[in-house]
């Protein structure tokens, strides 16, 4: 919908009329009073027949959709708009309007409104949103992706997808959220409310996120702490948990590999930190591991207190988070580069195949990694942006960012790769012999092996462990604040003023949920949630909230909000983008995902056929939420099947623009 300039708009709020001489459709009549102050804001009119009352009792501080809180008159206007000693107008239709507020017997209750928080500096934002992009993922899918789909060739699909698809949808994302004030939930109401269910949606995928990426780190903690030795407990094969298999290639006796040798890093990585010796599968996942669960309690403790206080204190924590790892990727590229063999996995690593351009499958991964790698669709761009100031540039902040992401990704093949050329080296192998691990196998056991027989092992280890602890928390503190914010914006009578316990609620949760993952077997399980639970049911969220936006709630009513905020319309790329190019984008990657279903294996365990099942059941447990809550709208509308439509596909709560002094709200 167009939003129309009205008198309202073109007459200074701040003339001084004669309050008791004002026309129908004007902002005050009688006793009626415009008034502002520093922290002032006019309510907002949705109907033309009356002034709608906050949410809340009489006299008490009421939530605003947008983050903002008002206080109602305890003289409230009745449906006609009159009062006693005093009268309510309101415009008749659904413009731009400002309302005035009606006192009586000529006292004017003034309306008080709690700015919403907002990012410290600007610099705090754009760490949290680098931090966030930039994560585990960066440093071990990439490099894998790239090699297997073509080497150098593969920049090609994956830049041509990360214009047209990750680079459209990532700001998309950040504009809404800005825009909006609003998080994962609440901002459907302003958009298109019968969507509502994808806010549900998403933070339901936060949480199984949650459940098993710290893990992972949990993993890399339990690593940390074991460095702090002289000697690294996975260089040798006497130890406790080493087999007759244990084959140390880097010792100075003459080794040879065998078939069945087993090096002591992965003899400590599957034997020692998982224990999956311990456990025959899914179907047996064996006890909990105490060591694990130790840690995992310590890194959730560490999230607790730096986003429990809201992003003023999570904002100084990514200066440590985000900017650590640029520094031990440096490092570690200095001296990968200065290994013997270093040069042999940079050439495999960039030698192009240019035969691969030529098979499906390569863009369906370049598409899911630059998506999966930016990360929009899991509701934490919304949450980060909607704390922004409302003229922030965040189109600038959408370029940056998603470009330090992508030279991130790429500068962290070099680092893997130059060690891997040293490990082939070492083995007298060649380097797709050494790469064959893939996904967490390549830190904690080949690039943990690496490092272990480098000079200075103990110093390198601790670094690349803090490193990848420092990657995994900015992505943690992202998720769950995308399912905070979505939460508080949603339910801010209950919540908002118990940020602290709802987030000791959460973390509680989201450890709770983890234990599944801290059993013997709880890598298989972590395998089975990072390729169904959360990859296929994040895409279909995006599609459908891209469609959303571009097609329900106008692409012309998007980039007017774009207009209003940044001082210029996005140009033809960016619609023709949001419109077509990127759902499209969406729509390929998932069905190319539904039709070819990855075959599951990690180490000697083959996934059995059910889990296949339970995987897509876990997946579309929080994608079933956007058409219950579809039905859901239909039902509880009412009017006819028509009227109900009409209803639920047009905004009903306006957002609050910045004028002058004072902010005004637009439908």
């Amino acid at each position: 919908m167009e939003k129309k300039a009205t008198r309202n708009e073109t007459e200074p709020l701040t003339s001084k009329k004669d309050v008791s001489d004002c026309n129908e459709g004007e902002d005050c009549k009688e006793n009626g009073l415009l008034v502002r102050n520093p922290k002032a804001a006019l309510r907002l009119v949705e109907d033309g027949n009356k002034v709608h009352p906050s949410q809340g009792d009489k006299g008490e501080a009421a939530q605003i959709s947008n983050g903002y809180s008002g206080i109602q008159s305890s003289v409230p206007c009745n449906g006609t708009g009159e009062v006693e000693g005093a009268q309510c107008t309101a415009p008749a239709a659904t413009t731009t309007a400002t309302s005035a507020t009606c006192g009586a017997e000529g006292q004017q209750q003034l309306m008080e409104l709690e700015d919403r928080e907002t990012w410290s500096k600007k610099i705090d934002f754009l760490l949290s949103v680098i931090g966030y992009a930039v994560d585990l993922g960066n440093v071990w899918r990439f490099p894998y992706i790239c090699y297997q789909n073509g080497g150098g060739a593969f920049l090609i699909p994956y830049t041509i997808m990360a214009i047209f698809g990750g680079i459209p949808l990532f700001y998309m994302e950040l504009a809404l959220g800005q825009y909006h004030r609003n998080g994962c939930i609440s901002i459907w109401r302003k958009i298109c409310p019968i969507f509502k269910g994808i806010g549900f949606a998403i933070c339901i995928i936060d949480l199984y996120v949650a459940s098993y990426y710290n893990t992972i780190m949990a993993w890399a903690f339990y690593y940390l702490v074991s460095s702090f030795t002289a000697e690294l407990p996975w260089t040798t094969c006497t130890n406790a948990w080493n087999t007759g298999n244990c084959t140390n290639y880097f010792s100075k006796d003459n080794v040879s590999w065998s078939l069945h040798s087993i090096s002591p890093a992965e003899e400590f990585y599957t034997r020692q930190v998982l224990q999956v010796h311990r456990s025959n599968g899914l179907d047996d996942l064996g006890g909990i591991s105490w060591q694990l669960t130790l840690c995992l309690l310590l890194i959730f403790t560490i999230v607790y207190f730096s986003i429990w206080k809201g992003v003023k204190t999570s904002g100084k924590v990514v200066w440590v988070t985000a900017t650590f790892p640029y520094i031990i990727l440096f490092i570690l590229l200095v001296r990968g580069a200065t290994l013997p063999g270093a040069w042999r996995g940079v050439l495999y690593y960039l030698k192009p195949d240019w035969q691969k351009l030529l098979a499906t499958e390569v863009w369906v991964d370049a598409a899911a990694q630059i998506f999966f790698s930016l990360g929009p669709g899991f509701g934490v761009l919304l949450a980060y942006a909607s704390y922004n100031k409302f003229h922030n540039n965040c189109y600038q902040d959408a370029l940056v960012t998603s470009t330090v992401n992508s030279v991130t990704s790429f500068v962290s093949g070099f680092v893997i790769f130059t060690v891997l050329g040293y490990m082939a080296e070492m083995r007298n192998e060649d380097v797709s012999e050494v790469a064959k691990d893939t996904g967490p196998s390549l830190l904690f056991i080949t690039y943990a092996e690496a490092i272990a027989n480098m000079p200075a092992s103990t110093f390198f280890a601790i670094i690349f462990f803090l490193m990848l602890l420092t990657l995994g928390l900015d992505s943690t503190f992202a998720g769950l604040e995308g399912v905070i914010t979505g939460v508080l914006d949603e339910f801010p009578h209950v919540w908002s003023k118990r940020r602290e316990l709802f987030v000791l609620i959460l973390i509680i949760i989201c450890f709770l949920g983890s234990l599944a993952t801290l059993t013997f077997g709880g890598a298989f399980v972590v395998k089975l949630f990072e390729e169904y639970a959360t990859g296929p049911a994040v895409l279909t969220v995006a599609f459908l909230e891209a469609v959303a936006v571009a097609w329900f709630y106008g692409i012309t009513q998007f980039c007017s909000d774009v207009k209003e905020m940044l001082g210029f319309t996005p140009g033809w790329y960016w619609r023709v983008c949001w419109v077509a190019i990127s759902p499209i984008f969406l729509l390929f990657v998932t069905c190319s995902f539904l039709s070819n279903p990855p075959e599951l294996r990690l180490f000697d365990y083959d996934y059995p056929y059910w889990t296949t099942v339970v995987g897509y059941c876990i997946g579309t447990s929080s994608v079933i939420c956007i058409p219950i809550y579809m039905v859901y709208r239909l039902v509880s509308t009412p009017g006819t099947l028509k009227e109900r439509i009409l209803k639920s596909i047009s905004p009903e709560t306006a957002t609050e623009i910045p004028f002058g002094d004072i902010r005004m709200d637009v439908v």
